[in-house]
């Protein structure tokens, strides 16, 4: 595997950064997920759009164009070969100290590494997937905007491993209102009396890319599409629900908490949703 690494594509071996970068030392860094469908990068141009809008928030200047962000994820692809499968583009402050001031990072370090992925079993697609809600809550928006994708993930992590100790492979995070934020890795919607809900950017939830792509199909659909704060119940009284990610895509959730949602089975508007998406993935976004 190659791996792009401050401007060269170097074997996976020597892809290395100091212990003194401040991504590692801090978690100081931003991140995009990217998925690549037949050779085409699924909306690329959102994805590094929000690169340098989380860098701006934190104040992390990138040398780059965005126009050399895309050729350099690009060659990454080729180099690898990788016409199916899944980009991280991180962008760390770079080396520095062991204070947290940041003065001493001259460089920003940028690594980028395509490769394969598979992040939940082909079964949980067709069946849908349980899901519980963990007691950590999700950053308050007022400490860490949700629109920044850091690489300080903690918060979320510590919700994965709750749910993996309740024998489930996601989970719902509140925000410290008790209102749904998202998952520990999703954005989560749920169809109740013919409209989509989802929570909205103040409740916590990031503003995925596939969940901005799902919302302009269920439009397109027909549907009425409301971004608001959900509660528990809501979710318990749904007809149907399901989650959006990069990595995950559109799958169906089927129990939430030990209580059935809708039939127990994926429903029609998360179905159609879903062959929507398929539809556009290898057509909306940058060829190789």
């Amino acid at each position: 595997m190659k791996v792009f690494l401050n401007g060269q594509l170097v074997d996976k071996a020597d892809a290395k950064v100091s212990v003194f970068d401040h991504g590692f030392l801090y978690g100081d860094g931003v991140f995009e997920g990217i998925r690549i469908y037949e050779g085409c990068i699924f909306k690329l141009e959102e994805h590094l759009q929000r690169l340098e809008y989380s860098a701006r928030a934190i104040c992390l200047n990138l040398p780059w164009t965005r126009e050399q962000l895309a050729q350099y994820t690009c060659d990454t692809c080729r180099a690898n070969n990788l016409r199916n499968g899944y980009i991280r583009l991180v962008v760390s402050r770079g080396d520095g100290d062991l204070g947290l001031s940041p003065k001493l990072c001259k460089e920003p370090n940028i690594v980028i590494i395509a490769d394969k992925i598979t992040l939940y079993p082909p079964e949980l697609y067709e069946k849908g997937m349980r899901i519980v809600t963990v007691p950590t809550r999700r950053i308050n928006p007022a400490a860490l905007p949700p629109m920044v994708k850091s690489l300080n993930y903690l918060n979320n992590i510590l919700g994965k491993i709750e749910a993996h100790n309740a024998g489930v492979a996601e989970a719902i995070m509140l925000n410290d209102q008790g209102y749904v934020a998202e998952c520990t890795a999703d954005n989560i919607f749920i169809v109740l009396q013919g409209r989509l809900l989802t929570p909205a950017g103040y409740s916590g939830a990031l503003r995925g890319i596939t969940r901005d792509a799902v919302l302009g199909l269920a439009r397109e659909a027909g549907l009425e599409v409301v971004e608001t704060n959900l509660t528990r119940y809501d979710l318990f009284i749904a007809d149907e629900c399901f989650l959006t990610g990069t990595g995950a895509e559109i799958i169906p959730v089927v129990d939430i908490d030990a209580r059935r949602i809708g039939n127990g089975v994926p429903g029609p508007v998360t179905k159609d949703i879903l062959v929507r998406f398929k539809a556009i993935v290898s057509k909306q976004g940058t060829m190789i």
